[in-house]
């Protein structure tokens, strides 16, 4: 309803049809076909052209709440944060993660003593995990969450706030663009993620 306003307000600066412009909406042209013609090419009248202005906007990282973050009911505090940041989900999904999925997503860990706890507890429940997407968002993603030991984070980021001990800190963010890239591939399949517009990215990135 919003978006129908927008366009049908007289002499709206409106985009250009390839949203590369900006132009003004003729008196006389009806405002209800100028409003359909947009929304049967797939356009946005607040305009989508962020990708061709700055590098990186389609980072991705994955994010997973862990089973105590699923048992304590956190999983939509946890996404409010990413969502108030900016960031577009596009990808989602529960599931009880087998012990042959968490080898591979620990495979540097298989060596450590914790490696059998590690096991234990990621299997232990559900798990929620999601991809993001934004500029900067794996780097940004690992602020959000915090330190991986909650008594060394800071207040406000997800383990300062949630959690109190490292062997149950509530929630997964890769490390690396390089590490995402592998980790989403693990957890997702490709026609799982989701590529969408979202209508209010002028109001989040310069266009």
């Amino acid at each position: 309803m919003v978006l129908f306003q927008r366009c049908a307000l007289k002499n709206l600066i409106l985009p250009s049809p390839y949203c590369r412009g900006w132009g003004v909406l003729p008196v006389s042209k009806s405002y209800i076909t100028e409003f359909a013609f947009f929304l049967l090419l797939g356009h946005r009248c607040t305009g989508y052209s962020t990708i061709s202005g700055i590098p990186g906007v389609r980072e991705r990282t994955l994010i997973a709440v862990k089973p105590d973050g699923v048992q304590r009911r956190l999983v939509g505090q946890i996404m409010q944060r990413f969502e108030q940041k900016g960031f577009k989900l596009v990808g989602m999904k529960m599931l009880q993660a087998s012990e042959e999925l968490l080898s591979q997503h620990y495979q540097e860990l298989r060596r450590k003593p914790f490696y059998p706890s590690l096991l234990y507890y990621m299997t232990s429940g559900p798990i929620v995990v999601m991809v993001w997407e934004g500029h900067n968002v794996v780097r940004t993603s690992r602020i959000i969450v915090g330190d991986t030991n909650p008594s060394e984070a800071q207040a406000g980021t997800v383990r300062g706030d949630f959690s109190i001990h490292i062997s149950r800190n509530v929630v997964h963010a890769s490390d690396s663009v390089e590490g995402a890239q592998r980790e989403i591939q693990l957890w997702f399949h490709q026609k799982e993620l989701m590529d969408w517009d979202c209508y209010n990215h002028n109001s989040t990135y310069e266009l």
